[in-house]
C-alpha cells in the first residue's frame, strides 16, 4: 500500500460517496429543510459519541495494532478477539442505557420528547453498528484496502438507498430511523466482503480477553472517548448557540455548511485514516515519518486548496443545485469555512502522529483545550461579526491548532527523536 495508490482507490470511493451524497443533500432540503438539517445534525452528532462508548473506543487501537503486528498472526488474532468481547460488553451496556432513558435524552438532545422512540431504534441496532466499525478498523490495519474500499462504496450507496426511502416516506422522523438503520445494514454487507479472507475464518470476533492488549487498546480508549465527547459536543454547543442566537433555520444554514465540508473533505479525510495512521505506526525512524508527512502535503494539500477554491467561485451554483434557493444566506458562511477547511487538514497531517504514536496525553490535552477554544471563539466571532462569526471562529480555532501541532511534532517530537536515533 502505497499513498498515491490509497489516494486514487479512495477517490473513486469518495467521487461515489460524494454522488450520493449530493442526492441525498437535495431530498434532505426538500423533505425536511433548513430546521430538519439543524435536528439531523444533532443526532449525528449523538450517534458520534455513542458509537465510541459502544465500542469502548478502541477502533483506532484496533488499526494501529493491527498494522503494527504485521506478520504475526496470533498477536492480530488476539487483538480483534479482545476487542470483539470489548464490542460486544459496552454495546450491551450502551443500549440498555439508550432504552432507559429515551425520554430524558430526547428532550435534552433533540428537544423534542416525541422522538424519543428514535432512541429505541438505535438501541436495537448499536451492536450490529458497532461491529461494523470493529470490521472496518481491522480491515485499515491488514491494509486490506480493496476490501475497505468496497465496503465504503457500498455503503454509501446503501445508505443512499435507505435515507432516501426513509425520508421519502417519513420525513424528518425517517431520516432520524434511517441513520440508525444504515451501518447496521451495511454490517451484512461488510462481514459478506470480509467472509473469504482467511484471518475472518480463523478467527472469532470476540472470545478471551488478553490483558496486554486490552491495557494497549486502553490508551487508544482514553484519546478515542475524549474525542467522542469533546469534538459532538462543541459542535453540539455551537448548534445550540447558533439557535439561540439566529433561530432554528439559520442554525440549518450553518448545518448546511458543515455537510458540505464534511462531504468534499472526505477525501482527505479517509486517506489520512486509511493511510496515514497505520503507516505511522509503522515508522519507527523520525526521518522516514517526516518524508511520509512531507509527501502527503504535497499530494493532499493542493487537492484540498484546489477544492475549496472551486466552492467558493461556484457558491451560488453549489447551495441551488445541492439544497435549495431558501439555503441563500449560507453564502456569507462560505470563505471562512473554506479557510478553516484548508487550514484543518494541514493540522489534521500533523495531529495524526499523536494518534500514531499513541501520545496520549498530549492528544487529550490538545482536544480538550482546542473544543473549549472553538466554542469561546465562535461566541466571540459571532458577537463581533454576526452570523459569519460562526465560521470565522472555526478558521480562527484551526489557525491555531496548525501552529500548536507544528510546535508539538515539528519542533518537540521529530527534532527529539532524531537526536535519539543520530
Amino acid at each position: 500500500m502505497n499513498l498515491v495508490r490509497t489516494s486514487v482507490l479512495n477517490g473513486i470511493a469518495v467521487a461515489i460517496r460524494l454522488g450520493t451524497g449530493l442526492l441525498l443533500n437535495k431530498i434532505l432540503a426538500i423533505y425536511v429543510g433548513p430546521g430538519g438539517y439543524t435536528v439531523i445534525g444533532q443526532f449525528q452528532n449523538v450517534l458520534a459519541m455513542l458509537q465510541t462508548f459502544a465500542s469502548g473506543g478502541i477502533n483506532t487501537g484496533v488499526t494501529k495494532y493491527t498494522a503494527e503486528y504485521t506478520g504475526d498472526e496470533q498477536r492480530q488474532i488476539s487483538v480483534s478477539r479482545t476487542a470483539g468481547t470489548i464490542t460486544v460488553l459496552g454495546s450491551g451496556l450502551a443500549a440498555v442505557i439508550l432504552a432507559l432513558l429515551r425520554e430524558p435524552l430526547a428532550k435534552a438532545l433533540l428537544h423534542d420528547i416525541n422522538l424519543a422512540p428514535i432512541f429505541l431504534w438505535l438501541a436495537a441496532s448499536l451492536s450490529l453498528f458497532s461491529f461494523n466499525g470493529l470490521l472496518i478498523a481491522i480491515l485499515n490495519g491488514r491494509k486490506d484496502i480493496n476490501r475497505f474500499i468496497a465496503a465504503n462504496i457500498v455503503g454509501a450507496i446503501l445508505g443512499l438507498l435507505v435515507t432516501g426511502l426513509f425520508v421519502v416516506a417519513w420525513g424528518l422522523y425517517g431520516a432520524l430511523v434511517s441513520l440508525c438503520l444504515n451501518q447496521a445494514a451495511i454490517f451484512v454487507v461488510t462481514i459478506v466482503i470480509c467472509w473469504r479472507t482467511l484471518w475472518f475464518r480463523a478467527s472469532t470476533l470476540f472470545g478471551s480477553i488478553d490483558l496486554d492488549v486490552a491495557k494497549r487498546l486502553g490508551q487508544f480508549a482514553l484519546m478515542a472517548v475524549t474525542s467522542a465527547l469533546v469534538t459532538p459536543l462543541a459542535q453540539i454547543a455551537v448548534r445550540s448557540y447558533a439557535i439561540d442566537t439566529y433561530g432554528n433555520t439559520y442554525a440549518g444554514f450553518w448545518e448546511a455548511t458543515q455537510r458540505i465540508s464534511a462531504t468534499y473533505l472526505s477525501l482527505a479525510t479517509t486517506t489520512l485514516s486509511i493511510y496515514y495512521l497505520p503507516r505511522i505506526s509503522e515508522l519507527l525512524n523520525p526521518s522516514a515519518l517526516k518524508a511520509e508527512l512531507k509527501a502527503g502535503y504535497k499530494l493532499i494539500l493542493p487537492i484540498v486548496i484546489i477544492a475549496a477554491l472551486t466552492l467558493y467561485v461556484f457558491r451560488d451554483l453549489i447551495i441551488t443545485t445541492l439544497f435549495a434557493s431558501t439555503f441563500m444566506p449560507m453564502q456569507e458562511l462560505f470563505a471562512w469555512q473554506l479557510l478553516g477547511d484548508v487550514v484543518k487538514v494541514a493540522s489534521w497531517m500533523l495531529a495524526y502522529v499523536m494518534v500514531g504514536k499513541a501520545m496520549t496525553s498530549w492528544f487529550i490535552i490538545t482536544e480538550i483545550y482546542f473544543g473549549l477554544q472553538y466554542c469561546g471563539l465562535t461566541v466571540a466571532m459571532s458577537h463581533w461579526f454576526g452570523f459569519q462569526g460562526l465560521t470565522i471562529g472555526y478558521a480562527a480555532n484551526y489557525l491555531i491548532y496548525l501552529a500548536a501541532m507544528y510546535a508539538l511534532i515539528v519542533c518537540k517530537y521529530l527534532r527529539d527523536n532524531e537526536v535519539k536515533t543520530s
